[in-house]
């Protein structure tokens, strides 16, 4: 009986082991594939931009002109990542691409 118990003890600690928890990365805000910023063309209608990257995370109410799409990724005991694309029009016409920031940016927690 005792053998039993033990080996009942040695599995059931083996089996709780191997568990870990996973926790999915948790995403934010406008997704930014290198693919659809490469489609990006200065000249092109707000309505142009919109069918490729989607509707922008921030509309400034001060700058209608000027679009920001924003991208945070936080994963559990990481730091937040975040990149940032900011396009700005002229007359409803796309003129300046500004992907300085674009690169993934580490936010501490």
């Amino acid at each position: 009986m005792r053998k039993i118990l033990i080996h009942t003890l040695l599995l059931a600690s083996l089996a709780l082991s191997a568990c870990s928890i996973y926790r999915v990365p948790i995403h934010q805000g406008n997704v930014l594939e290198e693919k659809d910023i490469a489609k990006l063309e200065l000249g092109m209608s707000k309505r142009q931009v919109t069918f490729v990257m989607g509707t922008a995370l921030l509309h400034d109410p001060f700058h209608s002109d000027r679009w920001d799409f924003i991208n945070t990724v936080r994963q559990d005991g990481k730091d937040t990542v975040m990149q940032r694309l900011t396009l700005h029009f002229e007359n409803d016409t796309l003129v300046k691409i500004d992907d300085s920031a674009l690169a993934p940016v580490t936010l501490r927690r």
